[in-house]
């Protein structure tokens, strides 16, 4: 009971923590980008990929690295996008603009986390230098311009609410002369199978990727973890079990003679494996099914009441997430049937084989 009611706990914490981490990763990256290669990316490949598939929805991008100067240097991975298009398929970057009527052509909008370090207000200027090189006399110099912050993000993830800012699309191809996108962002409604498609629909030399390959090492680790975690909990399950056995076998030592009595009227050795393999599968089963309604109140409680806090600094979230799938609840189940069925066995056996003189000799 305990085994099965604290895995099944536990389980839905790494699941929720594994989907929370997962949606605010497939927001900031994309469910599907198309990239420059060998070849640009330019509006002749996104109204072919918009004409071809009308269902997707589509946000360009110029993508490069930058400096705002405020006090110090803050470093930034500038995103200059259509902020109307951007909105439509990232909703923390709409939250951030549902205040924005009209965007100027130098607005940006930075992380929540660089807005504090940076100490300004909205709509405050800040200089911000680009990585591009402009001639100046003799040399060389970056690209210096004065704009507008004109809002903040907030994804949860602190990497990106200090490490990354949008632009006006338009504005950013002013600043660096630049007619081509960097990628295109996509949505579609099955990215893992639309990502196929749009792999044939775009030519030889542009770069196709899908948010989970973006990120497939961070993936693979927490699918690793949550295996090794089953494993090391189902060792409960099995420790209960081992307590099943042994006291079936006490049970068998205390009755020898009633089973030798049985035996000599006429039962089978059969029918004793029967009535101790059932025993012992009565006895797991009354401890997986209160298992199973313990851990559901369990979940239920930390869903239902804000019992656990987390910084949200940390963990993305401030409020424990869980969410146990109908897969792993099946898995622990069954998983504890299996261990309770196995270890009604031996007990079941070893009834089976009592010598019937030799116990009733001396009686």
């Amino acid at each position: 009971m305990t085994g099965v009611a604290t895995l099944m706990i536990a389980m839905g914490i790494m699941n929720g923590m594994d989907k929370e981490f997962e949606k605010k990763l497939k927001v900031m990256n994309y469910p599907i980008t198309v990239y420059s290669s060998l070849v640009n990316v330019d509006d002749t490949l996104l109204h072919r990929l918009e004409k071809k598939f009308p269902n997707f929805k589509y946000s360009p991008y110029i993508e490069s690295s930058a400096v705002i100067q405020k006090g110090s240097l803050y470093g930034v991975m500038l995103y200059g996008v259509d902020f109307k298009k951007e909105a439509g398929i990232n909703y923390i970057f709409k939250n951030a603009i549902k205040d924005i009527k009209k965007p100027g052509l130098f607005d940006v909008v930075v992380g929540s986390r660089l807005f504090s370090d940076l100490g300004i207000v909205k709509g405050e200027k800040v200089i911000m230098i680009f990585s591009k090189m402009t001639p100046l006399g003799f040399g060389i110099s970056p690209i210096l311009k004065k704009v507008k912050v004109v809002s903040y993000f907030k994804s949860g993830l602190i990497a990106y609410d200090k490490g990354i800012a949008y632009m006006n699309i338009n504005g950013l191809k002013r600043i660096l002369h630049q007619n081509y996108y960097s990628g295109i962002h996509i949505w579609s409604p099955n990215p893992f199978k639309d990502i196929e498609k749009i792999k044939k629909a775009v030519p030889p030399g542009v770069g196709v990727i899908g948010w989970w390959q973006q990120n497939g090492n961070f993936f693979a680790a927490l699918k690793m973890e949550k295996r090794a975690l089953f494993l090391v909990l189902m060792l409960i399950i099995i420790v209960a079990a081992l307590n099943i056995i042994s006291s079936l076998l006490m049970m068998i030592m205390s009755k020898r003679k009633e089973i030798a009595l049985m035996l000599s009227l006429g039962a089978s050795n059969r029918e004793i494996k029967s009535i101790f393999l059932k025993l012992g599968t009565l006895i797991g089963l009354m401890g997986i099914t209160f298992g199973a309604i313990i851990g559901g109140i369990g979940i239920w409680i930390l869903k239902t009441f804000d019992i656990i806090k987390l910084p949200a600094d940390v963990y993305g979230v401030s409020r424990l997430p869980i969410d146990l799938s109908p897969v792993d609840f099946g898995l622990i189940i069954l998983g504890a049937f299996v261990i309770v069925i196995l270890s009604s066995i031996y007990p079941a056996v070893k009834a089976g084989k009592t010598d019937v003189l030799e116990t009733l000799r001396y009686e």
